[in-house]
This record gives structure tokens, sequence and C-alpha cells, in this order.
């Protein structure tokens, strides 16, 4: 079995309270409260930010040459693509790509991103390759099931279309090949990549929480003691 195969078995418990997601069935449905997907733009235009900069530092520890194009060509795409889409959203929302930057964020997203980033500096290469599986499998296979679930055209059906997108099934299938090839030459670090991957896709399902209960922190939602 390919490692990437095997890091999505141990991963099934929380890949499958992922598409059970009241974000995501919601979504699939087109009955998912406006507010609520307006979270989850803001946050995600943040952690792409920091997604794109955890594979430019994947691209400066890689040694092949193969390696260093993929990691710097997602780190491209997502700033100069993925994010345009962000901003396509933000549109139909009134929101202006300098209100998405001007956004700070939730509890969740400073977790996973930060998360995301001391791995990628930290650990080895092959630690952060398992560290960022779960978000482009994540969302290729929650998306397919969005889609399975889709009775008909509507407002977020553009979402569904990007993360089932063909050039978006190729940059997923590329990772996971990116994955198993560092599984392969680094057997000792299979067990770091398995933790790696499994605490990401716990964050992955904590982000769509997020955006569903629309976090904030603490002090931003305490409207303090009334007179």
């Amino acid at each position: 079995m390919a490692f990437s195969d095997h890091l999505l078995d141990v991963g099934t418990n929380l890949w499958d309270a992922q598409k059970r997601h009241p974000f995501v069935t919601e979504l699939a449905a087109g009955t998912l409260d406006e507010a609520a997907f307006r979270t989850w733009l803001e946050q995600d235009y943040r952690y792409l930010l920091d997604y794109a900069r955890t594979f430019a530092v994947l691209g400066t520890k890689a040694r092949d040459e193969a390696t260093m194009a993929h990691c710097f060509a997602v780190a491209n795409a997502v700033v100069a693509e993925e994010m345009d889409l962000h901003r396509s959203f933000a549109a139909d929302y009134g929101l202006t790509g300098a209100d998405l930057a001007s956004v700070g964020k939730t509890p969740t997203c400073e977790a996973y991103t930060n998360y995301l980033l001391r791995t990628a500096r930290e650990r080895p290469l092959s630690v952060g390759v398992a560290a960022v599986y779960p978000c482009g499998q994540g969302y290729l296979d929650v998306a397919e099931h969005m889609a399975n679930l889709a009775d008909e055209d509507h407002r977020y059906t553009p979402f569904v279309e990007k993360y089932t997108s063909d050039p978006f099934r190729e940059s997923v299938a590329t990772m996971r090949t990116l994955v198993d090839r560092q599984a392969t030459a680094h057997p000792s670090l299979h067990d770091e990549m398995e933790a790696a991957f499994l605490r990401c896709s716990e964050l992955e399902h904590a982000f769509w929480e997020m955006a569903y209960t629309e976090e904030s922190w603490p002090h931003e939602s305490d409207a303090g003691p009334t007179a």
C-alpha cells in the first residue's frame, strides 16, 4: 500500500467527520448560512497566505529539482490563482481584497497556520509534506462528497467546481506522489509523518467548525458588564 493511502486509512474517522460536518452538508445543499461562508472565506484567505509560505519553505529544503519546482509552483499558484477565487467570492459579499487582508485570524486559523509553518521550518521535508497533505487531499475528497450530495446548482456551486476541477485533481495527485516518494526515501520518519498528517486532519475538521460557529477570540465576543 502506498504511504499516502496508509495515511488516509489511519485518518478515516477524521475524513468521515469532515464529510458529516454541517458546514459541508449545508454548503452542498446550498443552505449554508451566508455568515458562516463569509467566515470561512475570510479565514481561508488568511490561511492560504501561510499555506503558500509553507510550500516556499519546503521548497528550500528540497534536494532535487523536481521537488523544488513543485513546492515553489504550489506556492505561486496559491498566491496567483486560488486567492483570486477568494477575492471573486468576496466581491459577492461586498468585500474587497483589502478587507480580506485586514481580517485577524481566529484561534483555530492561528493554531493551524502556526503548526504548518513551525513544522515546515523545524522538521524534515518529509514531515512537512505529510502536514500539508490533508489540506489538498481533504478539499478534493470533501468537495467530491459535496458534489455527490448536491441536487442542483446554487450560489456555492463554484466552490465545489473549483475543488473538483482537473487542475486541482492534478495538483493533489502530484502531492500524493511527493508524499509517497518522501516516505520511501525516509522510512524512519513514517511515525512522525503520520502524526503530522493526523494533527493537520484534526485541524482541517476544526476549520469547518470554526467557520460554522463563526469563531472569535473570547475578548471579541465578550460584551463586558452591563450597567
